[in-house]
């Protein structure tokens, strides 16, 4: 009889310290599973605090190239026109030999102005709103052709689809800083833009083929970081790829499918 409570007592111990253990398991599952959810709900907040950030310092970038394209069309281009209406009257009140002179000053002056004139479409995100991703990297294209920058070069595979003509201005200021760099940094001679449209997703490559550079000295270039956080606004996948002697690759994947 006692062995039998001996082991039935060693049942009922067995049977609740199994019981605790299983609650602790369980307990620490649900904490470790409670600590994960914080953590992730905070990463998130701080995720859409630091996008919140960012969005508002593009809008005041955006606002102050808009003040500097009002700036450049207003007062300056006013004032070269002023200077060519200027120009042709003179060239009325002196000799034919001056008058060529003259008229190849006016040349110069009706190129700035008209060079004014597409450099503030292209800082004035209104303007791209309207005219929409394409037309306007083919007015910078044609813009650095015309200045002999560099010989560009633009390809367009499959039907254009609809972007958010608010995501169509960060797409586009991405593609803008590279072309930037190219033209102060890259020395190239050759300037290759591709966007290829599909169901999926819109994908951009440039490519110059200037001296490049090696991509460990620029981890943390500002430039780089900045177009990273911009791509990452609008959900897209941004990657660089240079090195020394063999110029520069920018992908740049923006995905459709997101958005219908």
């Amino acid at each position: 009889m006692l062995e039998k409570e001996q082991i039935l007592l060693i049942v009922y111990f067995t049977v609740i310290i199994l019981f605790f253990i299983i609650f602790g398991i369980i307990f620490f599952v649900a904490f470790q599973r409670r600590k994960n959810k914080l953590l992730l709900e905070r990463l998130r907040a701080e995720q859409r605090f630091e996008d919140e950030i960012f969005k508002s310092r593009i809008e005041i970038q955006e606002q102050a190239l808009k003040n500097v394209s009002w700036e450049l069309h207003d007062n300056i281009g006013q004032l070269l026109s002023t200077a060519v209406m200027q120009i042709n009257i003179m060239g009325t009140t002196i000799d034919a030999q001056s008058s060529d002179s003259l008229q190849d000053v006016r040349k110069l002056v009706g190129d700035s102005l008209q060079e004014i004139r597409n450099l503030s479409k292209t800082l004035n995100h209104e303007v791209i709103e309207n005219v929409g991703l394409e037309k306007s990297i083919r007015v910078e294209l044609k813009r650095f052709e015309k200045l002999n920058f560099l010989t560009p070069t633009l390809t367009i595979k499959g039907e254009e689809g609809y972007i958010d003509p608010k995501d169509e201005i960060i797409l586009y200021r991405i593609i803008q800083e590279f072309f930037s760099n190219t033209i102060k940094h890259a020395e190239a001679s050759n300037l290759n833009v591709e966007l290829e449209y599909t169901a999926e997703a819109l994908r951009i490559k440039i490519q110059d083929d200037g001296v490049g550079f090696d991509m460990k000295s620029v981890q943390a270039n500002s430039g780089l970081l900045n177009m990273k956080s911009r791509a990452s606004l609008v959900k897209a996948k941004l990657d660089y790829k240079s090195s020394p002697g063999k110029g520069v690759l920018l992908t740049l994947s923006y995905p459709m499918l997101d958005r219908n």
